[in-house]
């Protein structure tokens, strides 16, 4: 089976004008989290999912699931609870995992994702859910190549060097993992290790494990921004 972890416990936020954390501003009537839940709900590839909140936002999460399943059923047939946000991305990631213990088997599919993600395709989910079940892999994740001359510098006030833009990708999530061996990856590493980590391959990588690379997608924007969130607000009105 394949599942997912929406990573939704973030508190801060960089949106000007926002007193909330960004996933739970509303866009069109709908919490920014909807949208990227709503993209698992209709992936053939993915089970179930759990969404990773703080207990202050739960009740508004299952209440919006709730009121979207009334009129696109069945919308919240996959939701199967919540786990606590950690410290950090990744110290939520790996409660993510504990609480599928009882869900997930060994060789399972796990999937990460960004509760700001709202645009993500269901071709991307099951890209993603397609190579890390390849038998050479431990998991899979959706990168952009670069376009632009990319430079290094290492005081942010002068370029020391070139870098060669072919070997340069930008990561996206979701990131696939086999469950097994990812959380192993995960429990390896000390409390101290686990703040540090920034992407969620990162454990991946340094217990050694195979990680696929597919192709991402320019629309798959993680809202950061104001601007993001504009571009967001944008296609909305399109659709």
């Amino acid at each position: 089976m394949n599942f997912a972890v929406i990573l939704s416990g973030g508190t801060g936020s960089r949106l000007k004008g926002i007193d909330i954390p960004k996933q739970y501003y509303k866009v069109r009537g709908r919490t920014i989290l909807s949208y990227c839940a709503e993209s698992l709900e209709e992936s053939e590839s993915i089970d179930a999912y759990i969404i990773v909140a703080a207990n202050e936002w739960q009740e508004e999460v299952l209440r919006e699931i709730k009121e979207i399943s009334e009129t696109k059923p069945p919308f919240s047939t996959k939701f199967r609870g919540f786990a606590r946000p950690g410290e950090n991305r990744q110290t939520s990631i790996l409660n993510g995992l504990y609480a599928l213990k009882q869900h997930a088997g060994e060789q399972d599919v796990i999937l990460i994702q960004d509760a700001a993600r709202p645009c993500t395709s269901g071709g991307l989910i099951q890209r993603c859910i397609e190579a890390a079940e390849e038998a050479e892999t431990d998991g899979a994740m959706p990168v952009l190549k670069m376009k632009d001359t990319v430079y290094y510098s290492a005081d942010g006030q002068k370029i020391d060097s070139l870098l060669e833009r072919d070997k340069i990708l930008a990561g996206q999530a979701p990131e696939a993992f086999v469950y097994g061996t990812y959380l192993r990856a995960n429990e390896a590493l000390t409390k101290e290790e686990l703040l540090k980590i920034n992407g969620s391959s990162e454990p991946a990588v340094k217990a050694g494990l195979s990680i696929a690379l597919v192709d991402g997608e320019e629309k798959n924007f993680k809202i950061t921004t104001a601007e993001d969130l504009k571009r967001f607000e944008k296609i909305m009105e399109d659709v």
